[in-house]
Parts: C-alpha cells; sequence; structure tokens
C-alpha cells in the first residue's frame, strides 16, 4: 500500500459565482415600488496552505479532484446571496505548484504560506445593483461568473539542512537514527530505503534537520533505481553528505569509486554544484573497514573533503560529526540573504492599453479576446432582450465597436468574444450608443416616474449625460 507520496496531479475547481436577483418591491398600495434585487454571492477559492502537521500528499494521491462550493443566488427584498466556503488544501512544507506545462506557480516554503490555485466567480448583480438615473427599473440581472478549473501538480521537496547520499546500504538510515530520533526502517538489503526520512538533531546550541534520501545508484538520474524519484529531495539541503561504505561485500567497488558515481549522478540532476560536501566514512567497527578507511582517507582529503570516520552500530565518531554539520549549517544560514519586508509593486497600464484585443482570423471571423469582455458575455442572460442591449451598451464604451470598425469589420461579419472552446459568436451590426437611443431609454418605466422639480430635472439630465461614459463593470457593491 502506499504510504508517501511526494508528485500528484491535482483538478481543482473554484466555486460559480451566484446569479443577481431581477425582483420588483411590492406591497399594499404600492404594487411598483422599485428594484429590489439582491447580488449572488462570491464562489469559494480553492487555496493551498503550508501546514507543518502534514508530510506526505498522499491524501490528494487518493482524491485528486477537488471544489470549493458556489455562491448563492440573490433574492429579493435586496437581499444578497451567502458567498460560497474557501477551500484550504493543507500541504507539506516544501511543496511545489507547477501547471501542466511545468512551469512553476507557487514555491511554498514556510509554515502558513498560502496560494490561491483556483479563484472562486464573481457573484452577479442583482437588478437593484444595475438601477440609476437613467435606468430606473432594469428588468434583468447579471449571471454569476463561473469558478476557475485549473489542473496543478505539487511536487514535494523536502526541507532539510542536511542531505545523506549514498549508496544502498551505506548505512545512511542507521546513520540517521542514532545522531536524531528519527526511526527509519533498517535491513541489510538495498533499498530498505523507499522514502526520505528526516530527524532534528541538537548539536550544542545549532538545531537542525537531516535527511536520508533513498539510496543513488549509477543512471539514478535518468530514472534507475529510486533516485530519479527522490533526488528533487536534495535540492533544498544546504549541506550534502557522502555516506560511503567502508565494508561492502562488492568486489567492483571501494569508497572513492562509489564517490565519483554518486558525484556524476549529482552533477546530471543538476543544481547542486555550490552545495558544501563532506564526507562520512562508515562501518569503521568492522576491521577490514577501519583499514579500508584510513587508507582512502589522504585521497579524500586532496580533493578538498573533510572526512568523518564513524561507526553507525557502534556510536563511535558521531559527537564530531554532529557538531561538524552543525558548523556548516550555521555557515550556510548566516549566508542566506535576510528576508526583506514585502513590498507592493504597482504596475499601472499602458495609457493606451485597452483592455482587450481583436483579431481577424482567417477564416474571416473578428475575435474578441479580453477579461472584461469575456467576464461580461458569462454574465449574460442572452434569453432576455434588455440585458443583450446592457451588454452592447457596455462593449460600445469599451471602445469594441470602434475596434472592429478599424480592424475592417462590416456589418454581417460574424464576431467572436472569447477563446475558441468557449465563445459567443454572432453576425455583427454596427449601432451608435450599440442602439440606445433607437431602442428608446432601456430600463425605464414610466409607472416608476413621479412629478419632478425642474432643478432635479436638470440634475437627472446631468448625471444621464456622465453615465454615458461610466464604468459600470468595475462596480463592487459588497
Amino acid at each position: 500500500m502506499t504510504t508517501f507520496v511526494d508528485r500528484v496531479e491535482l483538478h481543482v475547481a473554484a466555486g460559480n459565482g451566484g446569479h443577481g436577483c431581477a425582483s420588483v418591491h411590492r406591497e399594499k398600495f404600492k404594487p411598483l415600488g422599485g428594484p429590489d434585487g439582491g447580488n449572488g454571492g462570491r464562489g469559494g477559492d480553492v487555496i493551498l496552505t503550508v501546514d507543518q502537521s502534514v508530510t506526505t500528499l498522499l491524501d490528494y494521491h487518493h482524491s485528486p479532484h477537488r471544489k470549493a462550493t458556489n455562491g448563492k443566488p440573490g433574492e429579493g427584498g435586496n437581499r444578497s446571496g451567502k458567498d460560497g466556503q474557501d477551500l484550504v488544501l493543507p500541504v507539506p512544507d516544501g511543496t511545489v505548484v507547477l501547471d501542466r506545462e511545468g512551469n512553476v506557480l507557487a514555491d511554498m516554503v514556510g509554515h502558513g504560506t498560502s496560494f490561491v490555485a483556483a479563484q472562486g466567480g464573481r457573484g452577479g448583480l442583482g437588478n437593484a445593483a444595475l438601477a440609476s438615473a437613467r435606468r430606473k427599473a432594469p428588468g434583468f440581472a447579471l449571471l454569476g461568473v463561473p469558478g476557475d478549473l485549473q489542473d496543478i501538480v505539487l511536487e514535494l521537496k523536502t526541507v532539510a539542512d542536511v542531505a545523506l547520499v549514498g549508496y544502498p546500504s551505506a548505512g545512511k538510515s542507521s546513520l540517521i537514527s542514532v545522531l536524531s530520533a528519527a526511526k527509519p526502517k533498517i535491513a541489510d538489503y538495498p533499498f530498505t530505503t523507499l522514502v526520505p526520512n528526516l530527524g532534528v538533531v541538537t548539536a550544542g546550541s545549532t538545531v537542525y534537520t537531516i535527511a536520508d534520501v533513498p539510496g543513488l545508484i549509477p543512471g539514478a538520474s535518468q530514472g534507475k533505481g529510486l533516485g530519479l524519484e527522490f533526488l528533487r529531495h536534495v535540492e533544498r539541503c544546504s549541506v550534502l553528505v557522502h555516506v560511503l561504505d567502508t565494508a561492502t561485500l562488492e568486489s567492483d567497488r571501494d569508497p572513492v569509486s562509489d564517490l565519483d558515481i554518486i558525484e556524476a549522478e549529482l552533477r546530471e540532476y543538476g543544481g547542486l554544484d555550490n552545495r558544501p560536501r563532506i564526507v562520512v566514512l562508515n562501518k569503521i567497527d568492522v576491521p577490514d573497514g577501519k583499514d579500508l578507511a584510513e587508507m582512502v582517507r589522504p585521497d579524500l582529503e586532496a580533493r578538498g573533503y573533510r572526512v568523518f570516520e564513524v561507526s553507525a552500530v557502534a556510536h563511535m565518531g558521531l559527537k564530531e560529526l554532529s557538531f561538524g554539520l552543525a558548523e556548516l549549517v550555521g555557515k550556510a544560514r548566516a549566508a542566506k540573504p535576510k528576508e526583506e519586508a514585502t513590498r507592493i509593486v504597482i504596475r499601472p497600464k499602458a495609457v493606451d492599453d485597452a483592455g482587450f484585443t481583436v483579431v481577424r482570423e482567417e477564416d474571416g471571423l473578428y475575435r474578441v479576446r479580453g477579461e472584461k469582455p469575456e467576464r461580461w458575455v458569462r454574465q449574460t442572460d442572452f434569453s432576455n432582450d434588455e440585458a443583450v442591449g446592457y451588454l452592447a451598451d457596455r462593449l460600445n464604451r469599451l471602445g469594441v465597436e470602434d475596434q472592429l470598425m478599424k480592424a475592417g469589420a462590416r456589418s454581417g461579419d460574424g464576431v467572436a468574444i472569447g477563446p475558441e472552446d468557449n465563445a459567443v459568436v454572432f453576425d455583427w451590426e454596427p449601432t451608435v450608443m450599440a442602439g440606445a437611443e433607437m431602442l428608446g431609454r432601456r430600463g425605464e418605466d414610466h409607472r416608476f416616474e413621479e412629478p419632478r422639480p425642474a432643478a432635479q430635472r436638470r440634475r437627472d439630465k446631468q448625471a444621464e449625460r456622465d453615465e454615458a461614459t461610466q464604468e459600470f463593470d468595475d462596480f463592487e457593491p459588497f
């Protein structure tokens, strides 16, 4: 049964926004009291959060599909729908979030670090929020925006100060068991260790973590043995420790050749050249092992390695090793740049950025792409003529119609708003203010009109002129 998983593909879906409500207030002797439809609730986000109590991605291996709750629709009486509940997914410290193409989206290190993997959809505005001096009685509301759908890959890279690397059965698990309180499985056959083991070591005033990486063999960086699966756990470690077996029973192996082979695999994997390294000659409690250690030590020191002779079984040389590692860890920590306070970076849009693009495709179709136009289309109820007219006014104010004309579009040409797999396609008919003057004043009902003083009429006319150039899409009532 699988107990350790360090790479999974996760399919996350944020909650959809609730639809806005189109409603008219009614009471005794006043059947048309004005629009009172509430706004839809926001869909829940899917949020990844680092949790120190989580050490594996096993839960997501068994349940890779996760979804946040939807927002509730608005109701009459100016009652807004309830927001969807965010779905918080705990992940281990050191988790890297990637997209399907392998691009890094987030590197999650440190307890409490969060990343929004999928954002919930906006709730649609109710007709009460859409009412204005020019549109006193909207007979429509905006639909909620669907939440994001994302396919992401989670990779766990162990966060430790020291990594023990070496051949299978070199004694790495035994070493971590005597240096720390970790209790890994230990046996006298290769590949006993199937998962990285973590232990905490205290040496004087220094406390550091040590990781036992499953045994490496020639070709590990190309997928042989278990190396390719777990070499990623070495990436975050500050110090690499070569654990070399001085009592191996294989005639074609010796500590120096083992070191050369493991170093070649680390170079092939890449990104580890700048890590300090030390060499641990293990199993010196065996007579032949002690003799071999004394024989190869001068050669290793001549290469620039700091060498420790130890025996995990007999507890020999462990104190010197633990304090030597503490010294290297302290230097690595001191060399790290101090974390600066979070800075807010403001990147204003270019003055000529329209927020959308119009492209004429080979088949003659004009495609409009942009966050605002595509969202507005998703929020429109195309069974309601008034809602369609409202969309047309919004697109016209944004400048979509002008750009279509500049791109060469003519009456009757096909126009698509959105991506190829999810677009709204229609035959374009150029208008003036999207036909608002031709179709009358949409959203107004004379039954709501009351006699107004001249001064009030002048103020209303001025409000109408101001509203003609105003953007409604960024209005956030909640």
